[in-house]
C-alpha cells in the first residue's frame, strides 16, 4: 500500500480553515517549539489548540489533557499535531486512531524530524489524512 502523505490540497485545507489542533507535547515552557507553533496557529491562522501533554496544564488560555482520549465527549478536533520524538509517535498516531471516530479527527501533523513511516501507513488506513516530517509554519508561506 502507498501512504500519501503531504498532499498540498489537505495541507491547505487544514491550515487555512480554521479549527482545533490537539498539540501532542504542548507545555507552558514558552522556550519549546511546540509552543511557539501553537501560538502562531492560534494567533495567526486562528486555529483552537488543545495542549497534550502528562501535565495536563493550562496553556494559551486552554485546558490542557494528559491524553487525546481525556479530551471530553462532544469535542471535536480537526488536527493532532505531534511535538513528539519519532519513537514515541507511533503510540499518539494509535491512540488518534481510536478516539478518530469520537473526537472526529481527520488528520495527523507529525512535526518537522518526526517521522515513522509504519505509524503513517497505520493512519492512512484507518481513514486519517497523514502530514509527516514538517511544520505548519513551514507549509504556510507556500500557500500563498
Amino acid at each position: 500500500m502507498t501512504t500519501v502523505i503531504n498532499e498540498p490540497d489537505q495541507i491547505r485545507a487544514a491550515l487555512l480553515t480554521p479549527g482545533t489542533w490537539a498539540v501532542v507535547g504542548l507545555s507552558s515552557n514558552t522556550s519549546r517549539t511546540a509552543h511557539r507553533i501553537a501560538s502562531w496557529l492560534a494567533e495567526h491562522l486562528d486555529h483552537t489548540i488543545i495542549p497534550i501533554h502528562p501535565a495536563a496544564e493550562e496553556v494559551l488560555g486552554q485546558q490542557g489533557y494528559a491524553k487525546l482520549a481525556d479530551i471530553p465527549d462532544g469535542t471535536h478536533v480537526d488536527v493532532v499535531d505531534c511535538f513528539v520524538r519519532s519513537e514515541l509517535v507511533g503510540a499518539v498516531v494509535d491512540e488518534a486512531i481510536e478516539q478518530k471516530d469520537r473526537l472526529g479527527i481527520r488528520m495527523v501533523w507529525l512535526q518537522l524530524g518526526v517521522i515513522d513511516e509504519a505509524a503513517a501507513e497505520r493512519a492512512a488506513a484507518a481513514g486519517l489524512q497523514v502530514v509527516m516530517d514538517t511544520c505548519p509554519k513551514i507549509e504556510y508561506p507556500r500557500l500563498t
